[in-house]
């Protein structure tokens, strides 16, 4: 006999609160207050998370004719820069913006799980809880503010879902809906893709998925071969228009985009083992309450047909996460969305779980929420205001530390290698296409009136790089400020022939 999960069959009696989370429009409005709740503490932080700053410098730049991959280089697809292009539209200095829409976003992705949740039949505690629970575990890994898998999660989502319904359309031999289906969840696939690469696997499986309920649906053997030429296409598409633009723009344009985008990943050192294993064991550590109700789901039973589609697309996203190899833990996002759907079932099966998973997710945030202090980005303001102050039209350099100085302050960027472990990090050593040593002994030679760098690393330095900047400071320079950053202090210093004034 198969076991069978809890299900919600009498929902007609239910009344008041529970009536209301389950309709859709309220338990959207409840993910959304619950996503605003747990979110809001970033808001406006311009230090949220090193990487979404950057993106949005660039994106700032291109507004105003910066070229991608020349003037400004990063290993992200154009898709990224453009979506936080587009913040820069919106009212204000972009950071509160973007982490608005990814709080939308979120909110969204949630509701999305609860969806799924719903179609595979668990009551509704089950599916807000693993929707709230994808809300509240993507802060725990670096997923607080504006992460890329912020934005592109909810293109994913929206592709399983449509996926978890192909059980549904084969039974009902419904190849037209297949189809459509198959078109639009692999054209959302080839969006998150341009947004970053490694959701690849993950539309893989959902083109996959729909193949085999085409065939399941009987299609001829022709149809099923001209669905996946056309889902291909669809998948490639968004990708292939950009090749296309860059090709267009001459060999130049095309040769900085191809190398950022596929040749210089292949040149990136590695990571000492001793630090793999241990940013292994904090995501595992962060996950395991998610990972458990998801054991203690597949020990009850294989659960309704999309529970089993949604354990294969987790294994296909985990495959994704080990691509890259560094593993860092905003490297996991992607798997929160899957990994909670799998967990619903356990939420249904009583209290305990979802009592369990509600505490110890409340108490992983609150111990986050300690060692996490957004009023660092108040240091960082001041800061840059310092920075405008003495700029004097030349471009001040950020060699460690935050590139939203750059943004903040209004100044020009002295290099194309911006993200500040290009040229700062071993890491990057060899990887980024040009001799780090020559460049900032370039930028040195301009004189920046402007330097600034950490007292303690947050990677081991280049030390060709990081000794040009020592020896630079030591003979131009006096430290005039240092503000607090995770454990560390970023220090600004101000060529000795410029006069400061530090804003308060």
């Amino acid at each position: 006999m198969t076991p069978s999960f809890p299900r919600s069959a009498a929902t007609p009696h239910a009344t008041g609160i529970a009536a209301f989370l389950n309709r859709p429009l309220g338990a959207a409005l409840a993910l959304l207050v619950f996503a605003v709740l747990v979110r809001a503490r970033d808001f406006g932080n311009p230090v949220a998370h090193v990487d979404e700053q950057y993106y949005l410098l660039v994106g700032d730049r291109i507004l105003h004719g910066a070229r991608l991959y020349i003037d400004l280089w990063d290993r992200k697809p154009p898709g990224l820069f453009l979506l936080f292009a587009g913040f820069r539209l919106l009212p204000g200095d972009g950071f509160l913006a973007y982490q608005l829409v990814g709080t939308a976003c979120v909110a969204a992705t949630g509701w999305l799980i609860w969806l799924a949740a719903r179609r595979m039949a668990l009551a509704w505690p089950a599916g807000l809880a693993a929707g709230a629970a994808y809300i509240l575990w993507l802060p725990l890994l670096s997923g607080g503010s504006g992460q890329s898998p912020v934005f592109y999660n909810l293109a994913m989502m929206a592709a399983a879902v449509l996926t978890l319904d192909l059980p549904r359309l084969a039974e009902r031999r419904a190849v037209g809906a297949i189809m459509v289906s198959g078109v639009i969840a692999c054209l959302l696939a080839g969006i998150a893709i341009q947004i970053k690469y490694t959701p690849l696997v993950e539309g893989a499986f959902f083109g996959l998925a729909h193949l085999w309920y085409l065939w399941r649906a009987r299609a001829g053997l022709v149809p099923v071969l001209m669905a996946a030429l056309l889902w291909m296409a669809m998948g490639l598409l968004p990708t292939a228009l950009v090749v296309l633009h860059f090709r267009l723009n001459g060999t130049a344009s095309f040769d900085a985009f191809w190398f950022a985008n596929f040749t210089s990943i292949t040149l990136r050192r590695g990571y000492p083992a001793a630090k793999i294993v241990g940013r292994l064991a904090g995501i595992g550590g962060q996950l395991l309450p998610l990972i458990a109700c998801a054991v203690l789901a597949w020990r009850k039973g294989p659960g309704p047909v999309g529970l089993t589609l949604t354990r294969i697309w987790l294994g296909f996203a985990l495959v994704a996460f080990a691509m890259i190899g560094a593993f860092f833990d905003h490297y996991a996002l992607p798997l929160i969305a899957p990994l909670c759907l799998a967990a619903a079932p356990a939420f249904a099966m009583g209290r305990k779980p979802l009592i369990a998973v509600s505490v110890i997710g409340a108490g992983l945030f609150a111990l986050h929420a300690a060692t996490n202090d957004p009023s660092e980005g108040d240091g960082i303001r001041r800061m840059a205001r310092a920075m405008a102050a003495v700029d004097g039209r030349e471009c001040p350099y950020v060699f460690a530390g935050d590139s939203s100085l750059y943004h903040l302050s209004g100044g020009c960027v002295p290099t194309a290698y911006a993200f500040p472990s290009s040229l700062a990090y071993e890491a990057e050593r060899g990887a980024i296409g040009i001799d780090e040593t020559a460049e900032v002994a370039r930028i040195l030679r301009r004189r920046p009136p402007a330097i600034v760098t950490l007292d303690d690393p947050f990677s081991p330095w280049n030390a060709a790089t990081n000794a040009l900047i020592a020896g630079a400071l030591a003979r131009d320079y006096r430290q005039v400020m240092a503000v607090p950053r995770e454990g560390r202090h970023e220090l600004l210093y101000v060529r000795r022939d410029r006069l400061v004034l530090l804003p308060k």
